[in-house]
């Protein structure tokens, strides 16, 4: 089975919920712009898409809508649980919805051991026939993958791609990690990036993905800049993320998700108060600087 539609720009779209339900029509307006926009594949459930936070009717839910409304672009379904039976739940479910590949991060309350993590993915490709794209985000799991368990895990013939955290500083140093996990990790492996501030220096520098939170809310800012980095256009590609510089300082001060959260409801596709509590959406001056930003670079960020 080719695992080529996991290369290029994954947008990552919000769960939008509404009085902590879920809003079921915001879900498919939002799938609807992403489809229509051309990214290359829809993370659905993943840290944008809240699933951890979700009941399993509420994944499915969510999931069927995402498979429903993407039309011919490939749907990767996040499926990280606490407990590896669910997480394997969940991908036979990701599997029997339409998705095309999982996303899989560990989560843990208790202290996972890197045998335990280890576990978490073989059991989840053995109870799944979909491949899986190995999400590293030790921001979120507070779990950090060594080399050597990267390595260890490549080699589970279901894992087909690596979300790795953002690279390090200048363009050689982001070359030669390229490079190292390339070397570690067995031919064909796809390589791909989060953190949307760094994301086009990264591809710049020859990673195969990025993964992508703003392109599930602003999908045609997200697409130019991929576009361009993808194309070896460097100036174009610099150009059209210091456009986006704004929102990136956003995230990094309040967190992306409430960001997004923000801009979505600003565009009308949520609404208030649609994120799942705990998690509280920005309010005041904090909300006023996204929507000021939003609203002084709409035709660039939008259209």
């Amino acid at each position: 089975m080719s695992t080529d539609f996991l290369r290029g720009l994954s947008a990552f779209p919000l769960t939008p919920l509404r009085d902590e339900e879920l809003d079921d029509q915001a879900a498919a307006r939002i799938m609807i712009r992403l489809r229509d926009a051309g990214v290359d594949s829809i993370t659905v459930l993943g840290s944008t898409g809240s699933g951890p936070y979700l009941s399993r009717d509420e994944r499915l839910r969510a999931l069927e809508i995402g498979t429903r409304h993407a039309g011919e672009v490939p749907v990767i379904a996040g499926v990280a649980a606490l407990r590896t039976r669910d997480a394997v739940r969940n991908a036979r479910d990701a599997a029997a919805a339409g998705a095309r590949a999982v996303l899989l991060a560990p989560l843990q309350y208790q202290a996972l051991s890197d045998d335990e993590v280890y576990g978490l993915f073989a059991d989840v490709a053995e109870g799944s026939e979909l491949p899986i794209v190995l999400y590293d985000n030790p921001g979120t799991t507070r779990f950090t993958f060594s080399d050597e368990l990267l390595a260890r895990i490549g080699e589970i013939p279901a894992v087909a791609a690596v979300k790795v955290p953002p690279l390090p500083s200048t363009r050689a140093e982001k070359e030669r990690r390229l490079a190292e996990l390339r070397g570690m990790l067995p031919a064909g492996t796809i390589v791909g990036l989060s953190g949307d501030a760094s994301a086009a220096d990264g591809l710049l520098a020859g990673a195969d993905a990025w993964y992508s939170v703003i392109a599930g809310t602003l999908p045609e800012a997200a697409i130019r800049i991929a576009r361009a980095a993808f194309a070896g256009d460097e100036v174009a590609a610099r150009e059209a993320d210091a456009r986006m510089g704004g929102l990136w300082e956003a995230n990094a001060a309040y967190g992306s998700l409430r960001v997004v959260a923000a801009v979505a409801e600003e565009l009308g596709l949520a609404g208030p108060n649609s994120l799942p509590r705990p998690v509280r959406g920005l309010e005041g001056e904090a909300k006023q600087r996204v929507l000021a930003w939003l609203r002084s670079h709409s035709g660039e960020a939008t259209a």
